[in-house]
């Protein structure tokens, strides 16, 4: 490609500091970088790596990173571009996570956790908006994203169930009314030419790196257990197999392969294992790591080095002077199983996916499955939502003061278009006066 590596790796590198916003966020910020300002991929090219990352479990902005990363400059770049993106945010957090378990109890710092929780959740119902605008387009994926919402909702119905029935109507209805489940542009009716010829446009042969080959598929397999299976073996060996670490290795590793839909759609796999299964943390610690992940650079999914980091740190607060490394060791050891598939599945499943370029018996089930993730965020959005009204359970108070941060934030968000940061800002101050204010009547 005629784009030079050290400046797609100064791009990578600022990328993972600026990346706020969740996946959709991130999505945005890459598709303007990307697409509209550098011309580095033309937008149906974007869309179709966007749609194959979302397809994939795990987090799809991280994926789509690594993605252009290797179709730009090899395996090399697809992995330095992915390292990128989520090193900064694994560093902030360890930070964050000590800071958290550290000063949490403060009140005023209580406070102002207590005023971002309602915003995230905010933040996540305006992400289902976002991408909805951006994959729903017509009366059919609009029924998609309907039922898929209320298949999780209503009936429990695990992801990977919804995201096979989506398939099967993907193909179906790419034969049947191939109309219904074309991909479009991310922003309809602009068109190509209003941003001109990307580097890898529209009918920019597939480079002989991005080839199917079986050597290579082979190749990176064997990398990929060597990688997977000598750490978890050494912390086995060296904590036992029964112990925290390879409890969060293999956890997490799960997580990775299991999880469809992206990163919101990992986080209730990852509630539910953290929080009710292995009791790593408390209810409402995740939802202040949730908090702590909205608010840092880089994927969202991070919050899993939260979750390591306080299952760490708090399994050997007693009988040690200094729990900070064994929690620094657990945010290594959930991120390192959490991403390595992701790098996996996009390298393997990359030629794949450039040989179906343009071709819609493939892309019709990943318009329908993108849809299908519409309902399943919005489930999600409720889903904290609960948890943020009802702290104490449908029999115990109603937070209103988080209903009217809520409220607030999303009129921020839907009404005048205020970023994230700014948002999560006000409700920390927002928590913070009503802490002030409570006291002082009290």
């Amino acid at each position: 490609m005629n784009i030079p590596l050290s400046e797609a790796l100064k791009f990578w590198a600022k990328l993972g500091f600026i990346s706020f916003g969740g996946p959709a966020g991130q999505i945005a910020v890459l598709h303007q970088e990307l697409v509209e300002k550098r011309r580095w991929i033309s937008e149906r090219r974007f869309l179709h790596a966007l749609n194959y990352c979302m397809l994939l479990p795990g987090p799809e902005a991280q994926q789509l990173v690594t993605y252009i990363g290797w179709l730009m400059h090899r395996t090399w770049g697809g992995v330095i571009a992915g390292v990128l993106f989520a090193l900064p945010s694994l560093f902030i957090l360890i930070g964050l996570s000590w800071v958290y378990l550290t000063f949490g109890q403060v009140p005023w710092i209580a406070a102002i956790f207590f005023g971002i929780k309602p915003a995230v959740t905010a933040i996540i119902l305006y992400a289902a908006v976002r991408i909805g605008k951006r994959t729903i387009h017509n009366r059919a994926l609009r029924a998609i994203a309907l039922i898929s919402f209320l298949a999780i909702f209503v009936l429990n119905l695990a992801f990977p169930i919804i995201v096979l029935c989506a398939a099967l109507v993907g193909i179906w209805g790419g034969k049947r009314y191939p109309d219904y489940f074309q991909q479009t542009s991310l922003h309809a009716g602009d068109g190509e030419k209003h941003y001109g010829t990307a580097v890898i446009d529209d009918h920019t042969p597939t480079p002989n790196h991005a080839q199917f080959s079986s050597r290579k598929l082979i190749l990176q397999s064997t990398v990929f257990v060597a990688l997977w299976s000598i750490p978890f073996i050494a912390l086995a060996l060296i904590f036992g197999w029964k112990t925290l670490y390879p409890q969060i290795a293999w956890f997490f590793t799960k997580a990775a392969f299991l999880t469809f839909g992206g990163a919101y759609a990992v986080l209730p796999y990852v509630y539910q294992g953290a929080v009710d299964q292995f009791q790593w943390l408390s209810a409402g610690q995740m939802m202040d790591g949730l908090a702590l992940g909205e608010t840092t650079p880089g994927p969202l999914i991070m919050v899993v080095a939260f979750v390591g980091y306080l299952a760490g740190h708090i399994q050997h607060l007693i009988g040690n002077t200094n729990p900070f490394w064994f929690g620094v060791l657990g945010a290594i050891v959930a991120t390192w199983f959490t991403f390595l598939p992701s790098f996996f599945l996009v390298l393997v499943g990359g030629p794949l996916i450039e040989s179906t370029h343009g071709k819609l018996s493939f892309t019709a089930p990943l318009t329908a499955i993108s849809a299908a993730v519409v309902g399943v965020i919005a489930n999600l959005g409720l889903f904290f939502a609960y948890h943020v009204f009802f702290p104490h359970g449908i029999g115990g108070s109603i937070s209103w003061i988080s209903i009217a941060i809520t409220l607030f934030a999303g009129l921020a968000l839907f009404q005048f278009q205020k970023g994230v940061i700014s948002v999560l800002t006000g409700s920390a101050l927002a928590g913070l006066l009503s802490y002030l204010l409570t006291t002082l009547l009290l």
